[in-house]
Parts: structure tokens; C-alpha cells; sequence
């Protein structure tokens, strides 16, 4: 019989799974880009983003203003101009 490798699990905050996951999207797949309120500098309202902005960028890492339909706005063209918020 074959020996079956030890399968690993690590316990991670939710944000810092979401984290983890967005950080390899955006490394793997140059198009990929965050936008929301204070996901910048700040990294997000519970730092779910936090050190994307000094690995990315300001040009991938987006502040948006507290308005939802700009939010949808600035998207939708940013999708049309080939990126993937």
C-alpha cells in the first residue's frame, strides 16, 4: 500500500486567508486590481488588504470614494479597459 502524505491545514484569521488569496491573484494575473473605501495606504476597514498597496501600487490598489454608483462606475470601465477588479 502507498504511504499517503500528511495532508497540512493552517488556522488563518478570515481576513488574512482573503489576504493571502488576493496577494496570489494579483501576482499571478497583472490585470487583477483591488478598488474599494480605504484599501489603499490603510488597507482595508479591517485590513484585508494590508501591504497589497506597498507590493502593488497605487496604479492596482484603488481608493474609491464613499459613493457606490462611482464605485460601479470607475469598474465597469476599468473592466472595459482590460483589468479585472
Amino acid at each position: 500500500m502507498l504511504d499517503k502524505p500528511e495532508a497540512t491545514t493552517q488556522r488563518l484569521f478570515f481576513r488574512e486567508a482573503v489576504t493571502r488569496a488576493v496577494r496570489e491573484e494579483m501576482t499571478r494575473n497583472h490585470h487583477v486590481m483591488v478598488m474599494g473605501q480605504d484599501v489603499g495606504a490603510f488597507g482595508g476597514s479591517y485590513r484585508e488588504f494590508d501591504g497589497l498597496y506597498n507590493l502593488f501600487g497605487p496604479g492596482r490598489v484603488r481608493d474609491t470614494p464613499v459613493a457606490e454608483a462611482a464605485s460601479i462606475g470607475i469598474a465597469a470601465g476599468a473592466a472595459a479597459a482590460g483589468t479585472a477588479p
